[in-house]
């Protein structure tokens, strides 16, 4: 299966308005004038009996029935997601996460045929890899018969996926893909010209992230100069195509030196540029190993931005940890915090007792992939709970159409009306196959606790109207 891609050039283009910059800026024009693999397990259960008391017209005594939901067939939850290769990091609570519901499922899920189905998933490794991911999801469909697969970890996994369920008529939710490339990215447009029958996502847009950390840069005194360091892939290109139009309706002035080839040791012409443009800021979008190579190359050179940050590379906590002191206080976007306040309904955990629950089971700090591991749980268990005919596909679909529920990683509404301008600010519906996630901005700060560092909220930006927003801090200028 081939992975569908798009280029800088083409991302704008794709998106079917030939004034997709405008329409960013246009956008966010009243904001800122405002400011491990194949497992398979079973969880069944005897059903809950009730005694309802039966009387008659006469004075015979008086008898009880049994009664209680009828056990019928088990239903196949499929997940393809990323255990091995360069995006494990998106899969780190998955084991996790599957036991967790398969506890909390033991005795099987009430469908909304009323009957009680035992529930099996069944994970498989996505290795990183697009033809992987193509060919694991076409077994769980085809030999397997899953009933819905789900599928997050890059546009790598989350797409190739999404294409053989289209194709093969399976239901379908993805997660932890950037919208515009599950969109744009396979073949299909903002306008609806051509249909997903099959296929749904709940994930976050680049534009969120970079909205989010524009906020918080305004939040400590700088010349509003950026330096934009950018890798040369499918995820860099739609930052650089995305963030630079952000930033620059918020009043900035980007210094975009050109996308770096992935591996890159020597990062010298970068850090030149930048002290030559006198950049008070650093953001862009980074894998770990080269933002780590390349910041502790700047503060060797001398280049010394008031306000660093950089998505991708420091999203967890590990990042940090191998960066050790001078990761401190560097800025990223944040997809799930534990202090966020929203509820698992499957476990009635809150994010705080998922996150404490994360770290007694497993003895290693909580990560942000908690959240859409168990997300992507609530969305297909919910479906579930009122498809009225499990057997029927298309039943399962209009229970997938009609999804408006607030899960651990936020609210999700595919009921909501679409939205006309797709990158504005409060958007979050644009795609009728789509909706956004929350997101927030995250600065790195000393541990209280145990850990070495752990993240502050300094921008909820990108949050729903209407919706509870975490506590938010002021961030504080990094110290060299």
């Amino acid at each position: 299966m081939e992975n569908k891609s798009v280029s800088r050039r083409e991302f704008l283009k794709l998106a079917g308005l030939a004034g997709a910059t405008a329409a960013f800026a246009g956008g966010l024009g009243s904001l800122v004038a405002a400011c491990a693999e194949e497992e398979t397990t079973t969880t069944t259960g005897a059903p809950t009996t009730t005694t309802v008391p039966v009387t008659t017209s006469t004075t015979a005594p008086t008898t009880t029935v049994s009664t209680g939901p009828e056990t019928a067939r088990e239903i196949k939850i499929g997940l393809v997601t990323p255990i091995t290769g360069m995006f494990a990091v998106l899969a780190a609570a998955d084991d996790w996460g599957k036991a967790l519901v398969e506890e909390a499922m033991k005795d099987g899920l009430v469908c909304g045929d009323g009957k009680k189905h035992p529930i099996r998933i069944l994970m498989r490794d996505a290795q990183s890899d697009a033809a992987r991911a193509a060919q694991v999801a076409g077994d769980l469909i085809m030999n397997d018969k899953v009933d819905i697969l789900l599928a997050g970890g890059s546009p790598s996994v989350c797409n190739p996926a999404a294409d053989q369920a289209e194709a093969m008529g399976c239901p379908f939710l993805g997660q932890n893909n950037p919208w515009a490339a599950f969109v744009m990215g396979r073949g299909y447009d903002l306008a609806g010209t051509k249909p997903m029958k099959w296929t749904y996502l709940h994930s976050l847009g680049a534009e969120q992230m970079h909205m989010c950390l524009a906020d918080a840069f305004a939040k400590i005194p700088n010349n509003k100069k950026i330096a934009f360091l950018t890798m040369n892939d499918d995820d860099g290109k739609a930052h650089l195509d995305t963030g630079k139009p952000v930033y620059e309706a918020f009043g900035y002035h980007v210094v975009a030196p050109g996308l770096y080839p992935p591996g890159t040791e020597d990062f010298t012409d970068q850090i030149t540029q930048f002290k030559k443009a006198g950049c008070d800021i650093l953001t862009g979008a980074c894998g770990t190993p080269d933002f780590t190579n390349f910041w502790k190359q700047s503060l060797q050179q001398g280049f010394h931005p008031k306000v660093p940050g950089i998505t991708l590379a420091i999203g967890f906590p590990k990042a940090i940890e191998a960066l050790g002191p001078v990761g401190l206080n560097l800025l990223g976007e944040g997809g799930w915090n534990r202090t966020w306040p929203f509820t698992d309904w499957i476990t009635g955990m809150t994010c705080d007792q998922l996150a404490e629950r994360y770290e007694k089971d497993t003895g290693m700090q909580w990560v942000p992939a908690i959240g859409s591991t168990m997300d992507r749980y609530e969305m297909a268990l919910d479906v579930l709970k009122r498809c009225r005919d499990v057997e029927d596909k298309n039943a399962i679909m209009e229970a997938i159409k009609t999804l408006k529920l607030e899960c651990v990683g936020g609210p999700v509404d595919f009921t909501a009306p679409v939205d006309s301008n797709p990158f504005a600010p409060d958007s979050f519906r644009p795609h009728p196959n789509v909706y956004k996630g929350c997101v927030a901005a995250h600065q790195w700060v000393k541990s209280t606790g145990k850990w070495f560092a752990e993240p502050a909220t300094v921008s909820a930006l990108c949050f729903p109207k209407g919706v509870r927003r975490p506590e938010v801090v002021e961030p504080v200028p990094y110290v060299y």
